[in-house]
């Protein structure tokens, strides 16, 4: 079975403004994570660790496709734990004067071997507290 998470959020602001908050990674690291080694480019690949200090889960991902302001997908795994990989993507549209946006977390069946941490619904609750508190404080 297919596990996916899927997130929307209304954003009041511009389009462009949103999507410079996602890509930029001097902004990313004010609501998102701290990710150091993070470009925007096609087969771009970066590498990050869970907030905190702890460093107990190494992120990695590869950039797949990139349609700015509109669309930005990457994989997104664990290399330390599985070879396994999800798929990250995010959509946005602009709407007026706001900006509604998508994330898509899918594949995640495919973690499900690692334990609680890796479930889906924790993935889920992560996503809503990343886009639905810290974005939209954030910008």
């Amino acid at each position: 079975m297919h596990e996916n998470v899927v997130v929307k959020e209304r954003i009041n602001a511009p389009v462009d403004k949103v999507w410079k908050a996602l890509t930029d990674k001097a902004q990313m690291k004010e609501w998102y994570f701290d990710i150091p080694d993070f470009e925007l480019g096609i087969h771009n690949e970066f590498n990050f660790f869970e907030p905190g200090g702890e460093n107990k889960y190494h992120h990695h991902g590869e950039i797949l496709e990139v349609i700015p302001n509109k669309k930005f997908k990457h994989t997104w795994s664990y290399p330390e734990f599985s070879k396994e990989k999800t798929i990250v993507k995010w959509e946005l549209e602009q709407d007026g004067d706001e900006t509604v946006i998508v994330l898509t977390h899918k594949g995640l069946e495919n973690f499900a071997h690692l334990g609680k941490d890796f479930q889906r619904e924790s993935f889920e609750n992560g996503w809503n507290e990343i886009l639905g508190k810290n974005l939209k404080e954030y910008i």
